[in-house]
């Protein structure tokens, strides 16, 4: 019975320090995320008189794709492609392969030809966070990103040729550089609504047309 009693009194006081943990161990909102809810969507809506919230243009997705032909001849290539992709993205990528055999690409059906991620929630915010802040600066005299790259349904498509930009990566465990392309997919009416919430979300779409900010 004593040893009852001491284990519900352990239970007991353990009881508080685990909710404790849990409390701490909630991860934050991201900053852009809070900075779009209070400042921006409030600005969009005020521009483009909107009345309902649900209208207001915000990011669906992120996809990271990264594109490696050349592992129809050489299929190792694939894990470092991958590797490289989680550590940027902090998600596991999703294996791409090809839907039909193209004899003169040397590429069969069902072969892996590169590696795909998508981005929701808070982690696309946080990488988009990354993208504008971090890893666009650190190109090489970058002066802004190219304005013909909407799709024409409020989507932009980026292309990055070289993985180091990204802090996450290690030159010293790179064996070769690789490009990938990035699509921000929105829910903006049109590309003029979309060029306006790049632009409150500081990213710089060419030389010098949108305010740019580091911090």
């Amino acid at each position: 019975m004593a040893k009852d009693k001491d284990k519900k009194g352990q239970k007991a006081a353990e009881a508080p320090k685990t909710s404790e943990v849990a409390r701490h161990a909630a991860k934050e909102t991201p900053r852009l995320k809070t900075r779009f809810l209070k400042e921006i969507a409030p600005a969009l809506m005020k521009e483009y008189e909107l009345k309902n919230p649900m209208a207001v243009p915000h990011l669906n997705k992120i996809v990271i794709n990264m594109g490696m032909g050349e592992a129809t001849q050489n299929a190792k290539v694939m894990d470092s492609a991958v590797n490289e992709l989680g550590q940027i993205t902090g998600q596991k990528p999703v294996v791409t392969r090809a839907k039909k055999s193209i004899a003169a690409f040397k590429v069969r059906e069902g072969q892996a030809i590169g590696a795909m991620v998508t981005l929701r929630g808070d982690r696309m915010y946080e990488f988009f966070d990354r993208l504008v802040s971090v890893v666009l600066p650190r190109v090489r005299d970058f002066k802004g990103v190219s304005t013909k790259s909407f799709d024409g349904r409020g989507n932009y498509t980026l292309g990055l040729h070289d993985q180091l930009i990204f802090p996450e990566i290690s030159y010293e465990r790179v064996d070769k550089q690789r490009g990938m392309n990035v699509t921000i997919v929105t829910t903006a009416a049109s590309d003029a609504q979309s060029r306006s919430l790049l632009k409150h979300m500081e990213c710089r779409l060419g030389h010098n047309e949108f305010v740019w900010s580091r911090g």
